[in-house]
């Protein structure tokens, strides 16, 4: 009697190890190694994103400088007594040949 349970519990270890490893196991093995590489990736995608926001958080918090740079960017900032230069490409304007046009805020 302890013959055949040792053999029916060796058949049944054998048939898991089966399904696990062969056919639709392996499949899924392999499947569930490539989205955890995808996610990998994608992590260190986003961690060096978060640092660079980490530091330009930083940069604004402490220096004028980066405050100064996006508004000049984003706001169209003009300090007083500088001159704003606004190069328009030839295809935007009928006479390209006019040259730069100069403005002073």
């Amino acid at each position: 009697m302890q013959r055949v349970l040792t053999l029916v519990l060796l058949l049944v270890i054998v048939v898991l190890q089966l399904r696990l490893w062969g056919g639709e196991g392996r499949r899924k093995v392999d499947g569930l190694e490539q989205a955890i590489a995808a996610q990998r990736l994608e992590n260190e995608r986003l961690r060096a994103r978060n640092e660079a926001l980490a530091a330009e958080v930083r940069n604004l918090k402490e220096g004028r400088e980066a405050i100064e740079e996006r508004a000049r960017a984003e706001l169209g900032l003009v300090a007083p007594g500088e001159v704003f230069h606004q190069v328009i490409g030839s295809e935007a304007t009928p006479d390209a040949g006019a040259g730069p046009r100069e403005q002073r805020r």
